[in-house]
C-alpha cells in the first residue's frame, strides 16, 4: 500500500493499513497494534487513534466473527426494521452492541442508513448486504454462517 502513495505522504495508507492489522487480529484494533501502524507511518499515535475511533468499519474491541449491522433509518423501520433487530437479538440472546457468548457473533450496531432504502428493512454481515428480511431470512443468512 505504501508504493501507492507518495514517500512523503505514506500516512495516506493508514486506513488500508488498519484494515490489515484488524483482519489478522481477530477482527479488532488494539492499541498496541495501532501504535506499531504509528510507529510503521510516521505519524503521531493520536492521529491513528482517530482514524481507528471515527470509521465505523474498525472496531477498537474484540468483536464476534461475524459482525451484524442492522439499518434502523426511517425507510427501514417503516418496512419493519425495528422488529428484525428485536428478532436478531432473540435469536442471538444478546443486544445490540453485544457478542454471543461463543464470540460467533456480534451485533455492532444500528445503522442510520446503509443507502438501500428500495431493499428495507436490510442488515449488513460482514459488509455484505441482505434486504427485504424477514426472520426466515435472518434465520437462512445467520444459520447459514459457519
Amino acid at each position: 500500500w505504501l508504493a501507492r502513495f507518495p514517500a512523503e505522504r505514506k500516512q495516506s495508507a493508514v486506513i488500508p493499513a488498519l484494515t490489515a492489522v484488524q483482519d489478522e487480529n481477530g477482527g479488532w484494533l488494539s492499541r498496541e497494534l495501532m501504535d506499531a501502524v504509528a510507529g510503521y507511518l510516521d505519524m503521531p499515535p493520536i492521529a491513528v487513534y482517530e482514524v481507528a475511533s471515527f470509521y465505523g468499519m474498525f472496531d477498537l474491541q474484540p468483536m464476534g466473527r461475524h459482525k451484524i449491522n442492522v439499518c434502523n433509518n426511517i425507510s427501514c423501520q417503516l418496512c419493519g426494521g425495528d422488529e428484525i433487530i428485536s428478532y436478531i437479538e432473540q435469536k442471538l440472546g444478546v443486544k445490540v452492541g453485544e457478542a454471543t457468548p461463543d464470540g460467533k457473533f456480534t451485533i455492532k450496531r444500528e445503522e442510520e442508513c446503509v443507502a438501500a432504502c428500495c431493499g428495507a428493512p436490510m442488515m449488513a454481515v460482514d459488509g455484505h448486504y441482505h434486504e427485504n428480511l424477514t426472520p426466515e431470512k435472518v434465520d437462512a443468512i445467520l444459520d447459514g454462517l459457519e
